[in-house]
């Protein structure tokens, strides 16, 4: 395509991560790392059987489950089957024992290599500036946001305590300080659980270590798709999690969304809003644009916009100026190493 399309997507791309933007980790920026999505996720469930220990009517209502999960994906089987606790736990567990380990591989790629992470990158180029802190926000369990930080050198900020055993921080905020100053912080907001929060046997909400096996004596604190999802994020520590990340949304001067797919209700009501006539710029990249995120973006409710995925020719862009698509030969800018490029000269 022509040097013009390409010069006005750098120029729309600079403006939005020079307003630092708060940054939208959707579930393609986990595949990328070989963290498999929900597709995957139902093939493990159809393999899980009920526990030996179930009622009759437990094993019934599973059997119930996996023939719904048979014939659609994994969020309508979990609404139109509505399991007892016993089962939805077992779906807990099984997300967090299929999945975790996963992210733990990861963990183990960023010990020996600290460029991993383009989002490393990004987050130093945010912080060339007076802003000690940024935000991510996130419904991903995995903890790639927390290992770019490390990565980094760099803080990073949950919603709990720092140390090996993280109580919730409720009344007051933890801050780390180099010297006197406070220190660079990525504040990640994950509205749906991560991998390393657990409720103990009192009920309370604890962090734990990285690790690949589930801990004795715990739960996993993770909200999986389905009906339950709206009833457990009124709950702690998700409602505090949800406000914090509502804030951030709300007072965002420009999203950065990265292999988001705008499938979440969550997070869509608070952008929407936000980029509704304020003319917040909006950069998305993503190997596809799905079908929800393109009938929001044509709808008109975001002004400023531009989404960037795979071609076969390099990649495609979405913008106001070109609300059907147009390709960018030899380019791969949906991919942030790529896009970065552009950005960061």
């Amino acid at each position: 395509m022509s040097k013009d399309l390409k010069e006005s997507v750098a120029e729309f791309a600079q403006e939005c991560v020079s307003k630092l933007p708060v940054i939208i980790l959707g579930s393609g920026a986990s595949a990328a790392y070989g963290i498999p999505g929900m597709p995957q996720l139902k093939d493990q469930l159809l393999c899980i059987t009920c526990p030996g220990t179930a009622t009759p009517e437990e094993f019934a209502k599973w059997s119930e489950f996996q023939a719904k999960l048979g014939t659609t994906d994994l969020e309508s089987a979990l609404d139109e089957v509505r399991l007892p606790e016993s089962l939805t736990s077992l779906v807990v567990e099984s997300t967090w024992d299929y999945l975790a380990p996963f992210d733990y591989q990861v963990f183990e790629k960023a010990i020996a290599d600290h460029n991993l992470f383009p989002l490393t990158k990004l987050f130093l180029h945010l912080f060339n500036s007076t802003r000690n802190d940024i935000h991510v926000v996130t419904p991903n369990y995995d903890r790639l946001a927390e290992y770019a930080a490390d990565a980094g050198k760099l803080a990073h900020y949950t919603g709990f305590h720092y140390g090996h055993i993280r109580t919730r921080a409720v009344n007051e905020r933890p801050r780390i300080h180099i010297g006197t100053s406070p220190g660079r912080t990525v504040n990640i907001w994950k509205v749906h659980g991560s991998f390393d929060w657990f409720r103990d046997t009192a009920g309370v909400v604890v962090g734990l270590p990285v690790s690949n096996t589930r801990p004795t004596n715990v739960s996993p604190v993770i909200v999986t798709p389905g009906i339950e999802k709206y009833r457990l994020t009124h709950d702690e520590p998700f409602h505090s999690v949800k406000s914090e990340a509502d804030r951030a949304l709300q007072n965002a001067d420009a999203y950065l969304c990265i292999g988001y797919g705008f499938n979440d209700t969550h997070l869509q009501t608070t952008l929407v809003e936000r980029c509704r006539g304020n003319n917040v710029p909006l950069v998305l990249l993503t190997k596809t644009v799905s079908t929800t995120a393109k009938s929001f973006l044509e709808s008109g409710k975001c002004g400023e916009y531009l989404a960037i995925e795979e071609s076969a020719s390099g990649c495609r862009i979405y913008s106001k100026d070109y609300p059907t698509g147009e390709d960018i030969d030899g380019e791969s800018m949906w991919q942030l190493d790529e896009f970065l490029k552009v950005v960061i000269s």
